[in-house]
């Protein structure tokens, strides 16, 4: 009465979640979709009844396949199971579970093992970007062990490094969906940005905060949160996006000046709730939005002289640094950003078989 699914649960980034291989999930999406809210649990608060960590960076689903595009290792369809409702949203990409799908290609064999880094290019099928993680791989195999260290995240491993390749307009088509850096919406300054992921900035300091705010003091502060709503379907409205009152895209970030050592601090929200450390798609949004002349980003980031690529955002939980690769634009034109580099890690936790009801879906075979 029940249907095995093999399955690799791994932490990627600041986040956890169920690796796939395409295969071994249906092929109609809408089945599929069942039988992701079946191995979560959702919807429940608890997820009581499947392997969600009731939260949503712990509700996420990486689905990887081998590729058959010219140039690239492996398709990657990220999915973002709701904790609440019964709503898979795959709009979105994930850039901390993205970290995993280099070493589950492959200890999967879908990509062969170099020595000592082995270079995956990775589709990504929600935004159709390319990506390309290097992975630890000394005497052609994968190691988790290593160094680094990465704020949200206990302990140290292995740095897999993201570079994420001609990112711009991943939902939109443009960097600056609006054709300009500052827009006025619902009576506040706002840039809205595509950069990997959609995202509308705006200053703390406009909304009567500091910006340096915790996760518990943002999610209790009911007016900020209706008041961000308010302004991200506004401004959604202006980037081409339509309705998003259902939808997690766009995102919206609350910046302000460094508060430490950084170079700009940033309060990133999933939409309806901070984030209890930064998106690693929105991370590198707000990298490239401090870049853009007349962004509200721009006014706020501090940026050093000796590493004048070099980004570092503040966030709740600590500190992530991107390395930004930018190309000379025409004077007045927005900068053309070649890539935009992240180091993150990853680690699986669990190897083996998810199960479901057959009621949900009976795998032929």
């Amino acid at each position: 009465m029940l249907t095995p699914i093999p399955c690799l649960l791994m932490r990627g980034g600041t986040s956890k979640g169920p690796f796939f291989l395409a295969d071994d999930l249906p092929a109609d999406p809408e089945t599929r979709n069942a039988v992701l809210l079946s191995v979560m649990g959702s919807p429940d608060l608890r997820q009581i009844d499947g392997i969600g960590g009731g939260d949503s960076l712990t509700s996420k689903v990486a689905i990887v396949s081998r590729s058959q595009r010219p140039g690239i290792d492996v398709d990657y369809l990220f999915a973002q199971v709701s904790v609440s409702q019964r709503a898979v949203d795959t709009n979105p990409n994930c850039g901390n579970m993205l970290s995993g799908v280099g070493p589950f290609a492959i200890e999967q064999g879908l990509v062969p093992a170099a020595d000592p880094v082995t270079s995956v290019r990775i589709f990504n099928v929600n935004t159709g970007k390319v990506i390309e993680a290097l992975v630890p791989t000394p005497s052609g195999e994968v190691t988790y062990e290593g160094e680094v260290h990465i704020d949200g995240v206990p302990g140290a491993a292995a740095g897999i490094v993201l570079n994420f390749l001609d990112a711009a307009g991943a939902k939109t088509g443009k960097l600056l969906p609006t054709g300009q850096a500052l827009d006025i919406v619902d009576g506040i300054a706002v840039s809205c940005v595509d950069f990997s992921t959609p995202i509308v900035l705006v200053a703390a300091a406009d909304l009567g905060i500091s910006g340096h705010e915790s996760k518990a003091e943002l999610d209790a502060n009911a007016a900020l949160l209706a008041r961000l709503e308010a302004v991200r379907q506004a401004a959604a409205l202006r980037m081409g996006l339509g309705d998003v009152s259902a939808s997690v895209l766009p995102k919206i970030a609350v910046l302000a000046a460094p508060a430490r050592d950084g170079s700009i601090s940033s309060r990133y929200f999933t939409p309806w709730a901070c984030h209890a450390a930064h998106a690693v798609t929105g991370a590198l949004c707000v990298a490239a939005a401090c870049l853009i002349p007349g962004s509200v980003a721009s006014r706020l980031v501090r940026r050093r002289a000796d590493q004048p690529d070099r980004i570092a955002i503040e966030h709740p939980s600590g500190q992530l640094e991107t390395q930004v690769d930018l190309q000379a634009a025409p004077a007045g034109e927005p900068p053309v950003i070649r890539r935009v580099g992240i180091v993150r890690t990853a680690r699986p936790l669990f190897s083996g078989q998810v199960l479901i009801p057959g009621t949900v879906w009976k795998k032929a075979g």
